[in-house]
C-alpha cells in the first residue's frame, strides 16, 4: 500500500516515537502494542502506526503473533548469540583496517568519548557507545563491513541499552566504565600497530558477555566451555 505524504509523516513520527520508547526501556518487552491504543495516544488513524510496527519488525524491535497482535521483541539469549558473533567477525576485522586512519586522526573518537563523559542518562551513554564503534567500523574504509553492522543497529542498541541498564544496577558506574574501556581503545589506536588493535578489539567484545545479566547462559564462541555469568 501506498501511502500519501501526509500519513507517511505520521508513519515516520509515530515510528520515531514507538522505537525511542522501546530502546530506552518505556516499553518492556513483551509489551502488547495495540494499534488502537497507540492510535489514540498519537492522535492519528491506525494506518500510520500499523506501518511503524511493521518497520519495527524489520529492525528486530518488535514482532507479530499468529493473530497479527504486536509485541515488543523480548531478545532471547540465541539472539544474543548471534549478535555477539556478528560483531567478534566484524569489529576486530575493522580496528585492524581503521587504524591507520584513526592513528592520524583520533578526533572523532577523543569528541565520542568526551560527549559520553558529559551524557546525562543512560540511553545517551548507549548512542554515543554505539556511535564510538561505527567511527570506527566507517574509519575502516570498508563500506560492506560497514553495512552488515549497520544491519542489526537497532537490535544492538536494544540489547546494549539493556545491557546498559542491567550494568548500572549492579554497579552505578556504566558511564565510567564506558569511558574507561574507550580510552583504552583510543589509546591503541593511538600508539599501536594494526594487528594490536585487533586484538584489543577483540579482547573488548569479548568482554561484552561480561555484561550479560545474571542467569543468563550462552553459548561461549572462545574455545571455553558454556557458563553462566554469575555477576
Amino acid at each position: 500500500m501506498k501511502l500519501s505524504a501526509t500519513l507517511r509523516s505520521r508513519s515516520d513520527q509515530a515510528l520515531a516515537f514507538l522505537r525511542a520508547r522501546i530502546l530506552d526501556g518505556d516499553l518492556k518487552p513483551g509489551a502488547l502494542l495495540a494499534e488502537s491504543a497507540v492510535a489514540v495516544d498519537l492522535g492519528v488513524s491506525r494506518v500510520p502506526i500499523r506501518e511503524a510496527l511493521f518497520a519495527l519488525e524489520r529492525d528486530g524491535l518488535v514482532e507479530f503473533s499468529e493473530t497479527g497482535r504486536a509485541y515488543v521483541k523480548d531478545l532471547s539469549p540465541h539472539d544474543f548469540e548471534e549478535l555477539y558473533v556478528l560483531r567478534l567477525t566484524l569489529e576486530p576485522v575493522a580496528a585492524r583496517l581503521a587504524a591507520a586512519a584513526l592513528r592520524e586522526d583520533p578526533s572523532a573518537l577523543e569528541k565520542n568519548i568526551e560527549a559520553t563523559r558529559r551524557a546525562s542518562s543512560l540511553i545517551k551513554v548507549t548512542h554515543l557507545d554505539l556511535d564510538f564503534h561505527e567511527i570506527i567500523l566507517e574509519a575502516s574504509g570498508n563500506a560492506r563491513l560497514l553495512k552488515l553492522w549497520r544491519s542489526s543497529g537497532h537490535e544492538l542498541e536494544l540489547w546494549l541499552g539493556r545491557l546498559h541498564r542491567s550494568k548500572q544496577i549492579q554497579t552505578h558506574g556504566t558511564r565510567e566504565e564506558t569511558v574507561s574501556t574507550h580510552c583504552d581503545l583510543l589509546e591503541c589506536f593511538r600508539t599501536q600497530p594494526p594487528p594490536v588493535c585487533e586484538r584489543k578489539m577483540r579482547e573488548h567484545i569479548l568482554g561484552w558477555r561480561e555484561w550479560l545479566p545474571a542467569g543468563m547462559p550462552v553459548a561461549a564462541h572462545d574455545g571455553t566451555k558454556s557458563t553462566t555469568n554469575r555477576r
